[in-house]
């Protein structure tokens, strides 16, 4: 996703959630929050859409994550490729990605 300084970061939320863009934007303190397009998604990350991972991305971007997946025994993430999950705790995740910063922002898709 990006805001609307075009600045890019990433949302780790529920599969069957989507992000909500208000409250994103609300979140972050600016005006507007949106889903990149396919192209700037892969510039950013160096990632295909369908196969972003928030580890071993192309430049470092800020890594945002639904609060209550923290209160989840595990997660799936995506790994980096298409159909390629790693399992891990909340605890490890949030280890593994520095502390990613807890929002709400979810709304059913």
């Amino acid at each position: 996703m990006e805001d609307e300084h075009k600045n890019a970061f990433i949302v780790l939320m529920h599969g069957d959630r989507e992000v909500s863009t208000k409250a994103m934007a609300r979140s972050l303190g600016v005006k507007t929050a949106s889903p990149c397009d396919a192209i700037t998604a892969e510039k950013h990350t160096g990632y295909k859409v369908g196969g972003i991972s928030p580890f071993g991305m192309r430049k470092p971007l800020p890594v945002y994550i639904e609060e209550s997946i923290l209160s989840l025994p595990k997660v799936y993430i995506n790994a980096g490729k298409r159909g390629l999950l790693v399992e891990l705790s909340p605890d490890d995740l949030g280890k593994a990605l520095k502390d990613p910063t807890p929002v709400n922002v979810s709304r059913e898709g």
